[in-house]
């Protein structure tokens, strides 16, 4: 198993690390059913992005 020649220092995994942080996902409502909703999906409530139904809710 190849080891580290040299030594790291503790600050270098911190900048490593830095970009692995856990984004915050964007909420929106849905204009038809007013229930949150995440941007750019389809509604959980009722089936519709963008003035469309995509699921048709009533069959699940």
């Amino acid at each position: 198993m190849p080891n580290p020649k040299r030594k790291l220092a503790k600050s270098w995994r911190g900048c490593r690390r830095s970009h692995d942080h856990v984004h915050v996902q964007s909420m929106s409502v849905c204009p038809r059913c007013n229930q949150p909703k995440m941007s750019h999906r389809v509604c959980g409530n009722c089936g519709h992005h963008k003035g469309e139904m995509i699921v048709d809710m009533r069959k699940l």
